[in-house]
């Protein structure tokens, strides 16, 4: 089975529009969503009406932490931000809040876990930055592979039966064989506000037969997306950065 992973949508239609139109591609006959629908971007009703629908479809999707700041203003956040979770929460309607409130920290499915930043604690919205990270995010889980998001920088970490971890730099379109006995952490990018300089939208394809991970990025309309952050007054770094990829 080919699983698409798409995490850190953001609120940006464009971006996740055109992941989900190269998932369809490639043949993806699963959706992961690993959270962070809304917050930054200017498309949040419609990015939760989608969601709503993937998820009546049989996609899985998790909460994130601007998730969880659309619904409740929690500070710790950015002033950017902070202004587009206050906008976010004033946009939505309490259907909406209502979703984004009840989605899951984390899901297991077979042998792998689903969540948006530190499966060591979810709830914490720690991130996952370098191998020792990982290395403690394996160790408190018992799935093989971890699969998360939150860093907006694709990454992927092998931790060996003799407790050696190894991280790698995951290349666009080279699919990485997720061998045992090893186990695996991998971190999967942005659809809708990448920060590895490279402004094409990040996703990965779980490829569960070939037992592969592949990242994939995809060019999309990113003037258009800005554009609308602008024309909807939200804060202008969160506009330019589309372009830096920063």
């Amino acid at each position: 089975m080919r699983v698409a992973i798409l995490s850190d949508i953001h609120a940006n239609r464009e971006a996740f529009e055109a992941c989900l139109a190269d998932a369809a591609r490639r043949g993806a006959q699963r959706l992961v969503l690993l959270g962070d629908i809304v917050g930054y971007g200017a498309d949040p009703v419609w990015a939760v009406q989608r969601t709503r629908e993937l998820a009546e479809a049989g996609a899985v999707v998790i909460k994130g932490n601007h998730d969880e700041a659309a619904v409740e203003d929690r500070g710790g956040m950015t002033s950017d931000a902070g202004a587009a979770a206050a906008w976010t929460r004033a946009v939505l309607d309490d259907a909406a809040k209502r979703f984004l409130d009840t989605l899951p920290m984390e899901v297991e499915e077979e042998d792998r876990l689903y969540v948006h930043a530190d499966a060591q604690h979810p709830t914490r919205w720690r991130y996952t930055r370098d191998a020792e990270d990982a290395r403690a995010a394996l160790e408190a889980v018992r799935a093989r592979v971890v699969l998360c998001g939150h860093v907006h920088v694709p990454a992927l970490y092998g931790l060996t039966a003799t407790a050696k971890i190894a991280a790698h730099r995951p290349m666009a379109e080279v699919a990485v064989p997720l061998t045992r006995p090893r186990r695996w952490l991998a971190v999967v990018g942005a659809v809708g506000q990448p920060r590895d300089g490279n402004p094409a939208a990040a996703y990965a394809l779980l490829d569960t037969e070939a037992n592969e991970l592949t990242t994939l990025r995809v060019p999309y309309d990113i003037e258009g997306a800005a554009r609308k952050i602008r024309a909807a007054g939200l804060p202008e770094g969160l506009a330019a950065r589309l372009a830096r990829g920063r």
